[in-house]
C-alpha cells in the first residue's frame, strides 16, 4: 500500500521497539514527526488501529502530510478510504486505521479507542490526556502509548495545559530506571537529523540563549540553569502557607506593549519587619488595558498601597493606561537604569537570607526563576517581583509617582 519507509538510524531505534510504553525526547526539527508517522504506518499497516494527538491542529500537519503522501496510490485507488475533515485513513469495513486529532483539552480524546496511541508535544498536554482518557483507551487489545516531547522552554511552559511543567521530564526519567521491559526511552537532538543543514545547526547557537539551545536544540530536561541566581531547594525551603499582618503591599507589573505581545507580569508581594512575602500571581496576556484592569483589581483585593510598574515599556502611558481603569490608584514608575542582574542580586540575596517567602507554589514564578540567567532576556514575572521587592526592600531604582 506504501513505499518501503524506513527511518534514519535514531528513529529506527523506536520504530523497531517492542516496549509497550515509549517516550522520545527530541529537539526541534530532529525528524522526531516524520520519524512516529514512518511508525504509524507500520502498524497501520499490520493492522493495528492508531490514534495520533497534539495539542494544535497546526502540530498535527506535518505527520497528517507524511501519512497521506505515503498512502497516495492506495488512497487513489479505492483501496482505501481517506476523510480529510476528520483526519482519517481507514480499511473499509474493519477497525484499521490512522486518526489525526487535536487534544489541547483531554476531554477532545475522549470517546474513542486505539491499539496504538501517540501522545506529540507532550510536554504541553494536560496530564489527564493520558492518565485519566488516554490509558483506558487501550484496554481493548492490550495496546501501546507512545510519548514524544521537547523540554519545553519558559515560552512554551506559558501557554501548556500540564498543571506539572516537569511532567514529561518526569515520565522519561521513569522510563530510564525501568528495569521491566515495559518502558523505554529515547533520546535525539536536533543534529540527529541527517536532512538538516548542518551550516544553519553551526549557526543558530548564536540566535539563541545558551539554555534555550540546550533545551530545544539539545533535547536536554533543565529543571535549574547553572549558574542561576534563584534555587528552587532555596524557595521550597522557605515557602509558607500563611503570611503575617503587613506593613505594605505592592503591586509589581512589568508592562506588555500590545495585545498580541508577551504576558504582563503582575506580581502582589508584601513586607512585615525585614521579610517579604509574595502573595499572588495575576500575570495575564492581553491588551494595555487588559492588564491594567487587572493590576487595579489586584490593587484593591489585596489593599495595597501603591502599584510599581516599569516604565521602560510605554513610559507615562503605564500610568495613564492605568488611571483610564481607576485614577485614584497610586502608580510609582520605575526606570531601569541599571542592569538585570544588578537589580535582581540584592533580591536574590533576600531569598538566600530566608526573608522572602512564597505563600505558595507559583510554578510559573518559580519557573522563570530557577531557568533565567544573567545576560539573557528576564521574563516577566521575574521581573515584575523584582520590581515589587526592590520597592517594598528599598533597593529600588528612582522612580516618578503619578495619584
Amino acid at each position: 500500500m506504501c513505499p518501503q519507509n524506513r527511518g534514519n538510524p535514531k528513529q529506527q531505534q523506536f520504530i523497531d521497539s517492542k516496549a509497550k510504553r515509549k517516550i522520545i525526547r527530541a529537539g526541534r526539527r530532529s525528524g522526531k514527526t516524520v520519524g512516529i508517522a514512518i511508525y504509524a504506518l507500520a502498524m497501520f499497516l499490520a493492522g493495528r488501529r492508531v490514534l495520533y494527538a497534539a495539542p494544535t491542529a497546526e502540530q498535527i500537519s506535518r505527520f497528517w502530510t507524511v501519512v497521506t503522501r505515503a498512502l497516495h496510490l492506495a488512497i487513489k485507488a479505492g483501496v482505501l478510504y481517506k476523510n480529510e475533515t476528520e483526519h482519517v485513513i481507514e480499511s473499509p469495513g474493519t477497525e484499521n486505521r490512522i486518526k489525526a486529532k487535536t487534544a489541547w483539552n483531554a476531554d477532545t480524546l475522549r470517546g474513542d479507542y486505539a491499539d496504538i496511541l501517540i501522545l506529540d508535544e507532550w510536554q504541553l498536554m494536560d496530564e489527564e490526556a493520558w492518565d485519566s482518557v488516554g490509558a483506558p483507551m487501550l484496554l481493548d487489545n492490550d495496546g501501546d502509548a507512545v510519548f514524544i516531547y521537547t523540554p519545553p522552554s519558559l515560552r512554551s511552559r506559558s501557554v501548556s495545559k500540564a498543571r506539572d511543567p516537569q511532567n514529561a521530564a518526569k515520565m522519561y526519567a521513569k522510563a530510564m530506571t525501568d528495569k521491566s521491559g515495559r518502558w523505554e526511552a529515547f533520546h535525539f537532538t536536533s543534529m540527529d537529523n541527517p536532512y538538516i543543514s548542518r551550516k544553519a545547526l553551526g549557526e543558530i547557537s548564536g540566535d539563541m540563549t545558551a539554555l534555550a539551545y540546550r533545551m530545544e536544540i539539545l533535547a536536554e530536561d533543565v529543571n535549574e540553569a547553572p549558574g542561576a541566581v534563584w534555587k528552587r531547594d532555596v524557595i521550597e525551603r522557605h515557602r509558607n502557607t500563611s503570611f503575617p499582618e503587613l506593613s505594605n503591599i505592592v503591586v509589581g507589573v512589568d508592562p506588555s506593549a500590545t495585545s498580541m505581545g508577551d504576558d504582563a507580569g503582575i506580581i502582589v508581594a508584601g513586607k512585615s519587619g525585614t521579610d517579604g512575602y509574595v502573595l499572588a500571581d495575576r500575570t495575564i496576556q492581553g491588551s494595555p488595558l487588559t492588564w491594567a484592569k487587572e493590576a487595579v483589581a489586584a490593587y484593591h483585593a489585596f489593599q495595597a498601597d501603591k502599584i510599581v510598574a516599569e516604565a521602560n515599556q510605554g513610559g507615562e502611558m503605564v500610568a495613564l493606561t492605568i488611571a483610564q481603569v481607576d485614577p485614584s490608584v497610586p502608580v510609582k514608575l520605575v526606570h531601569a537604569s541599571r542592569g538585570k542582574r544588578t537589580r535582581a542580586e540584592p533580591i536574590a540575596a533576600q531569598y538566600e537570607q530566608g526573608k522572602i517567602h512564597h505563600v505558595g507554589k507559583f510554578k510559573q514564578l518559580k519557573d522563570e526563576m530557577c531557568l533565567w540567567l544573567p545576560g539573557d532576556p528576564s521574563p516577566n514575572r521575574l521581573d515584575a517581583m523584582v520590581w515589587a521587592f526592590s520597592e517594598l526592600l528599598d533597593t529600588s531604582e528612582p522612580g516618578f509617582f503619578f495619584a
